[in-house]
């Protein structure tokens, strides 16, 4: 496979993971159309159903892949030496991996 395929496959990513967030606000902006609930009791239950989380699963996760996309881009093309890239990756990485695992840690808690 080519080098530039992988520029359009993360072009690709980039702008289906804009359009899962772009669906995600839609969806959270017709909830408050909607009526939203008004107190943490009303919210756990919302936040609690199925198709809530697995609606915040695939929101975040789509975030976090966008983020991966743009960051990743903006290390390789700005840092040169390649010991520094990679750390930066490698935390870069730890960091997105940490903050979905923190994201299943509070809704399955």
């Amino acid at each position: 496979m080519g080098g530039g395929l992988q520029g359009y496959r993360a072009w690709l990513l980039q702008h289906i993971t804009a359009a899962l967030l772009v669906l995600g606000f839609v969806l959270l902006g017709a909830g408050w159309v909607a009526g939203l609930p008004d107190d943490f009791a009303g919210w756990r239950a919302t936040v609690d159903s199925a198709p809530v989380e697995i609606g915040l699963l695939l929101f975040f996760g789509a975030l976090l892949l966008h983020a991966w996309v743009g960051l990743r881009d903006v290390v390789l093309d700005y840092v040169h030496p390649l010991a520094v890239r990679l750390v930066l990756l490698v935390l870069l990485a730890l960091y997105l991996v940490g903050c979905y695992l923190w994201l299943l840690w509070i809704l399955w808690r």
